[in-house]
């Protein structure tokens, strides 16, 4: 069953927070899977893609609309495929969060997809994810390569398994 709403019983100032900004455009989507959660993002482009696959993610773990954009992070991954480029985009992602800064975006934006090299750069815009201010959601341990597919014909789309 597909779920793409997380009931986080906000705060009034979670709500308050929430109001300031205009609303994300959300292009994903959770999917049952046993154990774990696999994220079905799309977009326009692959870039969009990728952005909307981060933010589902990030979304899984708090209400990114509760977000402020308040500092800038860049992240950079490298592959060997388009495949391994996306586990390793998203993993990078994952480090921000969880092992470096705390970091949580309320947008990500590919700046660029090399595809010849399998590189990609991209540029979050949040805040230092706490408690006092974010609903906790769910934690992502890991990214698994389990089942991860991308589609390119019409509309680009992605499914990742994520650990939590």
């Amino acid at each position: 069953m597909a779920d793409n709403y997380r009931d986080y019983n906000l705060t009034a100032d979670q709500l308050a927070i929430k109001a300031k900004y205009p609303p994300l455009t959300k292009k994903y989507e959770y999917l049952d899977h046993t154990a774990d959660v696999q994220l079905h993002a799309w977009g326009d482009t692959l870039e969009e893609t990728f952005e909307q696959c981060a933010m589902a993610m990030f979304g899984y773990m708090t209400d990114t609309e509760t977000v402020e954009p308040l500092d800038t992070t860049e992240v950079e991954a490298e592959g060997h495929d388009l495949l391994s480029l996306l586990y390793n985009f998203l993993n990078e992602w994952l480090y921000t969060f969880s092992a470096d800064q705390f970091f949580v975006p309320r947008e990500v934006k590919v700046l660029n997809i090399d595809r010849m090299r399998y590189k990609i750069r991209s540029i979050g815009w949040g805040e230092e994810f706490s408690l006092s201010k974010h609903p906790q959601g769910t934690e992502v341990k890991a990214i698994t390569y389990s089942a991860m597919q991308i589609h390119e014909e019409e509309t680009p789309e992605v499914f990742v398994i994520i650990d939590i």
